[in-house]
Parts: C-alpha cells; sequence; structure tokens
C-alpha cells in the first residue's frame, strides 16, 4: 500500500510538472503578439519610390530579397485620377514581379501597392509612388495593410506548437518501440501516445491549411472564401502541407502491427516507415526560413537534422518517463539505459551541431544576434537547451553509476527536468518561426535606405528636378529635368554644369552633360572628397533665355 500510495505521488507530481509547462507555454504562444512580419523585403523599384520620372512607363517592376508569389487580385496600380492604370495580368520571375500599365497614362502621382507570398509562406504587403512629369496628391488605395488579424495571428504558433508536439510523439515512441521496447510489456500506453501524435500532426496540418487563407488575404478567421483556400492549395505551402497528410496517413498504416506488438510488423516496413518519416520531417523546413536562405538546399537538409535530433531526443524521454522508468526492471533498464544514453548523446549533438550552421545562416552578423528578436529568441533557445543538456549529462552518468542511491527514481526526476526544458524549447521554437530573420530585415533596411538625391530647383521662368545617384565618394550620375513654372515639359536648347567642394579647396569641375530628350539631360561625375559639394547648372533655352541655378548635395 506504501509503495502504491508513493508511486500514485510521484505520478501526480510529474503530471503537475507536465501541466505546469503546458501551462507557460501557452502564456510564451498566447501572449501579446508581435504584429506579424513579412519575411521577404522590397529591396528595389522601376520606376523607384518617389521618383519623377519625365514620360509614363508601359511597365512597374518590384524586386524582392527572395522569391514569391501572386496573390489574384492583390497587386493594382492607381493613376492620379485614381483609376487603374495596369492592365493584364501581372507577372512574377523569381525575385521579380512585372506589372504591365495601360498606354497614355496622364502626369501626376501613381500608387503601386502590392500583397505577395514570400518564399517562406509568409504575406509581404506594401506600397510606393512614383510620378510621372510632376508631383501630385497621390490617390488612396484600401488594401495595402502587411498586418493579420489578432486571432489567426495567434492561432499560427498554436498550430505550429502541435505539430512539432506531435512529431515528438511520432519519431522518438516509435524508434523506442521498434528497437528498445521489453516484450513482456504492454505496448497500450505508447500506442496511445503515438495515436495522439498522428492526430497532432494531422489537426495542426489542417489547421494550418485553414490559417493560410485569411493570414495571406489579411481577413479574419472566417474572412476567407473558397477562391482563397483554393489558392492556398495550389501554392507550394498547400502542397507541401498536403504531402505532409498523404505521408502521415500512409505511415498510420505501416503503424498498426508496430504498436499492437503482433510480431506482424517487418523489416520492409520498418524501412518503409524511415522513408516517410524522412518525407514527413522534411516538409517542415519547405514552408519556414530554410526554404527561403541564400543556401535553401543546406538549410533545408540542415534544418531537417535539426527536428530529427529533437524529436528523437524529446520522444525518447517522453517514452522513458511516461513508461519504461516505471514499468520496466532492472535488468531490463541495464540494457535499455545506455542504449538509449548514446541515442540521446547523438541527437544532442546532432541537433546543436545542426542548431549553429542554421544560426549562421539565418544571423550571419553579431548585432543581428543580439539587436534583432530573432537573434534574441535564439539566445534564449541556446540558453533552455545548455540547461537540457546540463541535466541530461547528469541523467548520463546516473545510468554509467547504476548505484542504488541513484535508482530509477533519481533518474526520472531528472528526466522529467530534461523534458519540461526542452518542451520550452519547442514552444520557444514555435514562435521563432513566425519572425523574421536579421537577413531579411537588413535587406528591408538596406531597401529603405536610399542614396538619391533628389531636389527640385526653381525660379521665375522654370524648374529643373536634379537626381544625384548614389551620392557617394566616386562615379555619380545626374540626372536632369526641365519644366515650365505649371509642370510641363520645357525645351533646352543647351546646358552646363559645375560641381565644386569650396570647404576643401576643390574648385570647380565641369559636369559633361548628354542631351537625352528636349528637357531632359544626364552627366557623369567623379568625386574624389566627401562633403557638401555646390552644384551650379546653367539651362539655355532660347537666343536670349537662360536660367542658373544651384544646389548643395551632400556626399557621403
Amino acid at each position: 500500500m506504501t509503495v502504491m500510495t508513493v508511486d500514485r505521488s510521484r505520478a501526480s507530481r510529474a503530471a503537475a510538472a507536465v501541466l505546469g509547462v503546458l501551462f507557460g507555454l501557452l502564456c510564451v504562444v498566447l501572449g501579446p503578439a508581435a504584429p506579424a512580419s513579412a519575411h521577404a523585403a522590397l529591396v528595389a523599384s522601376d520606376p523607384g519610390n518617389g521618383t519623377i520620372v519625365p514620360d509614363a512607363p508601359n511597365r512597374v517592376t518590384l524586386t524582392f530579397s527572395e522569391s514569391v508569389q501572386l496573390l489574384s487580385g492583390k497587386i493594382q496600380v492607381l493613376a492620379p485620377d485614381g483609376s487603374r492604370a495596369d492592365q493584364g495580368e501581372p507577372e512574377v520571375a523569381g525575385t521579380t514581379v512585372t506589372i504591365p500599365l495601360r498606354t497614355g497614362g496622364g502626369r501626376g502621382t501613381y500608387l503601386v501597392s502590392y500583397r505577395v507570398i514570400s518564399a517562406d509562406s509568409h504575406p509581404v504587403a506594401g506600397s510606393l509612388t512614383y510620378s510621372v512629369g510632376a508631383a501630385s496628391a497621390p490617390p488612396t488605395a484600401t488594401d495595402v495593410d502587411d498586418t493579420a488579424d489578432p486571432v489567426v495571428r495567434t492561432l499560427i504558433p498554436i498550430a505550429k506548437y502541435l505539430g512539432y508536439a506531435g512529431l515528438v510523439l511520432l519519431v522518438g515512441p516509435i524508434l523506442v518501440l521498434a528497437l528498445l521496447w521489453p516484450h513482456r510489456l504492454s505496448r497500450r500506453g505508447p500506442a496511445r501516445l503515438v495515436w495522439t501524435g498522428v492526430g497532432l500532426v494531422l489537426g495542426s496540418t489542417l489547421l494550418s491549411l485553414w490559417l493560410q487563407a485569411p493570414y495571406t488575404t489579411g481577413t479574419g478567421l472566417f474572412g476567407a472564401g473558397p477562391d482563397d483556400l483554393r489558392d492556398v492549395l495550389g501554392s507550394t505551402f498547400g502542397a507541401v502541407m498536403l504531402v505532409r497528410l498523404g505521408v502521415i496517413c500512409a505511415a498510420a498504416f505501416l503503424l498498426r502491427p508496430l504498436l499492437r506488438g503482433s510480431g506482424g510488423d517487418t523489416r520492409t516496413d520498418l524501412a518503409l516507415l524511415g522513408v516517410l518519416g524522412v518525407a514527413a520531417v522534411a516538409t517542415w523546413p519547405l514552408t519556414g526560413h530554410p526554404s527561403a536562405s541564400p543556401v535553401a538546399g543546406v538549410s533545408v537538409v540542415v534544418d531537417a537534422i535539426h527536428l530529427t535530433a529533437m524529436a528523437v531526443w524529446l520522444g525518447g524521454l517522453v517514452m522513458l518517463v511516461s513508461f519504461l522508468l516505471r514499468q520496466a526492471n532492472e535488468s531490463e533498464l541495464g540494457a535499455i539505459l545506455p542504449i538509449w544514453s548514446r541515442w540521446a548523446a547523438t541527437a544532442v549533438g546532432a541537433l546543436l551541431l545542426a542548431g549553429v550552421v542554421q544560426a549562421l545562416i539565418e544571423v550571419q552578423t553579431l548585432s543581428g544576434l543580439v539587436n534583432s528578436t530573432y537573434g534574441r529568441l535564439i539566445l534564449v533557445k541556446v540558453a533552455l537547451a545548455a540547461s537540457a543538456v546540463g541535466i541530461a549529462a547528469y541523467a548520463r552518468k546516473l545510468v554509467i553509476r547504476r548505484s542504488a542511491e541513484s535508482g530509477p527514481g533519481t533518474l526520472r526526476r531528472a528526466v522529467l527536468a530534461e523534458l519540461a526544458i526542452t518542451a520550452v524549447v519547442l514552444g520557444v521554437t514555435a514562435v521563432l518561426v513566425q519572425i523574421p530573420p536579421p537577413r531579411t530585415a537588413e535587406a528591408a533596411e538596406t531597401a529603405t535606405t536610399s542614396t538619391t538625391i533628389t531636389q527640385t530647383l526653381r525660379n521665375d521662368s522654370m524648374s529643373l528636378q536634379v537626381d544625384v545617384f548614389p551620392a557617394v565618394v566616386g562615379n555619380n550620375s545626374i540626372h536632369l529635368y526641365a519644366y515650365t513654372p505649371d509642370n510641363k515639359p520645357l525645351p533646352v536648347v543647351e546646358w552646363s554644369a559645375t560641381a565644386a567642394l569650396p570647404a576643401k579647396g576643390v574648385e570647380p569641375i565641369e559636369i559633361p552633360l548628354l542631351r537625352i530628350t528636349d528637357f531632359h539631360a544626364i552627366g557623369d561625375i567623379a568625386l574624389p572628397a566627401a562633403g557638401d559639394w555646390a552644384l551650379k547648372f546653367t539651362v539655355r533655352t532660347s537666343e536670349i533665355d537662360q536660367s542658373t541655378l544651384t544646389m548643395t548635395a551632400k556626399i557621403s
């Protein structure tokens, strides 16, 4: 009776600890949600954002930091009067989206709004403007919001966490049942665990497919229609999710003999389960950051190794603490634990190595590790993993010693603590995959930091738009556009320009100019030093009419 009371007390404490861990994870996942962030960045456009071009272009091109997919009806170009300036369907080729425009566009400011899907399945939305001839009040678009519905944004990491948990309850327990499970013990408990894992993966996958539609379109949980769901199923994300569903369903048929313990499972069945397991694990990196990394092939393989090692380690711990350390006798544990200890050591080594490689690919710089949310979560994950590895080392010593004072009870408590910490790591991972890595943030920052100097100079008879690019020491291009005071193209008979740096004693340098159209000229000049350069332009519009305008350009 006393022994049963002690066992129940220990079981109660274990259950309470697990429930506490799960509650803490829910607090992490359900806590204040950060705004949804796109994992691709617009790095260039033609025409450029905020620029003034002399003639209406026949297309607009958008270049992103990674490949993107189009969303039906989510890209438009509005003319100054609010009418649609785009015609036909946009086209995408890798990282570049091309939007055809109708001919005969009027003068003024145009608005380009877009919403696409990045390679790692996250939506990218935004807008930019350009002007033809002269700037005007830009038109207004309503579909440029890049945020997601709060409910959808909260459910996505929960769905990912459930998928990770299901993977853990599949991989580790199946390996233990196939290779380490004593024949005399019932498989009913582990079978329930494995079927729970199957249900979690299937449920997580179906939930992810459902959430992807409102997530990508920016609507509420039930705001997406059948067409939106069809678009999701036809996307790369949908295809990978369907493959995952098929693989898990096929594995479920092969699992039945193994879970019954009837001896009907063969080596061929186990080999097929291994192949299906590899295919299933690969579906996670194919819909996440690795698929969009600079070395996608390496990242996908490394992330698959990372996930497999995690599932083996954590799933094996679940089997130990839930069944083996409570049901196996001393002789059985003496045979099982040393083998499991080697498995765990190998899994931990692979986990750490793959994690370091993936972090180097995604973070790249020390500042990115310290100054970004993604990097700080990596540091939290490393600290938690280090604690778990320390406890695992202690448990390994217990296995090696196998002394009376370090019996199954002490080992069970150590394994339970290891399991609790790694479960929290799993929760951090579920949040981490929703955050853009520093390489993406750096691309976005580089795109938004333009070094082009654009300035419009005016007098009573004309206005002159001046573009200096890239406004750094070395070779620079200068574009000049001449307009009348009411912003109509002004024909120019002769152009001349000079550049001087008085602060450093640089005398005026002539800028050779080439006439492109009646009102447009370009020139190139090598600026030898940084500083505030004085640019002087002389524009002759007739035999007797001439204007001289000056400006200061800061060259870095």
